[in-house]
């Protein structure tokens, strides 16, 4: 019970941040309209994160917990393509409507320079797990292109959305990102299925 308390207090921390980030923008949100929004003490803020720049990687956690609320959803998706098409259109719904692109940028950008953990390539999130989950589904059914593996498909997967969300922002925007995933995602994902 102590360690879903503890996630509870780190996702209120999460959340709050992400939320001021977004009204408020970064550089105006600070540690303690974080700690206020959230309902937090001082201490668990300090707990969990060294600063306000130790949240930018924090942004993956909000991403797996929008996959964790879409999960019981992708019973209804006929099949794998559908089911990862589905996941990616929620997520960069979410994306546009609630993330600003000058936190994305600086999310990326962070993990390029990092000589920690790179939490977007952290095998264990729940994106890593589902991914794998549902590509593996597709392969014991023999829908997956001869030779292709199960760890290929999720990891170039990975990579085409990193790819789209890198060159929105790299784009300004100039484009709707869910939008033009709906386009290029299926075609990425031809070379992989039969």
């Amino acid at each position: 019970m102590a360690k879903k308390s503890a996630q509870n207090t780190r996702g209120k921390l999460v959340a709050a941040a992400w939320k001021l980030f977004y009204e408020q923008g970064y550089d105006n949100t600070t540690v303690e309209d974080i700690i206020a929004e959230s309902g937090a003490s001082k201490g668990s803020f300090y707990h969990y994160f060294d600063g306000k720049d130790a949240l930018l990687s924090s942004l993956s956690y909000l991403f797996d917990e929008k996959y964790e609320e879409l999960e019981p959803l992708l019973e209804s998706q006929p099949n794998c393509q559908s089911a990862l098409l589905y996941l990616n259109q929620e997520l960069f719904t979410m994306i546009e409507n609630s993330v600003s692109m000058e936190l994305l940028a600086r999310l990326l950008s962070s993990q390029l320079i990092t000589r920690g953990d790179k939490h977007l390539l952290d095998r264990e999130r729940t994106y890593y797990k589902l991914l794998r989950r549902l590509v593996g589904e597709s392969y014991r059914k023999g829908e997956l292109a001869p030779g292709v593996t199960v760890t290929e498909v999720v990891k170039a997967y990975a990579m085409a959305e990193r790819a789209l969300m890198y060159d929105w922002c790299l784009s300004q925007g100039e484009y709707s990102l869910t939008q033009y995933s709906q386009k290029m995602m299926p075609h990425f994902m031809q070379a992989f299925w039969k």
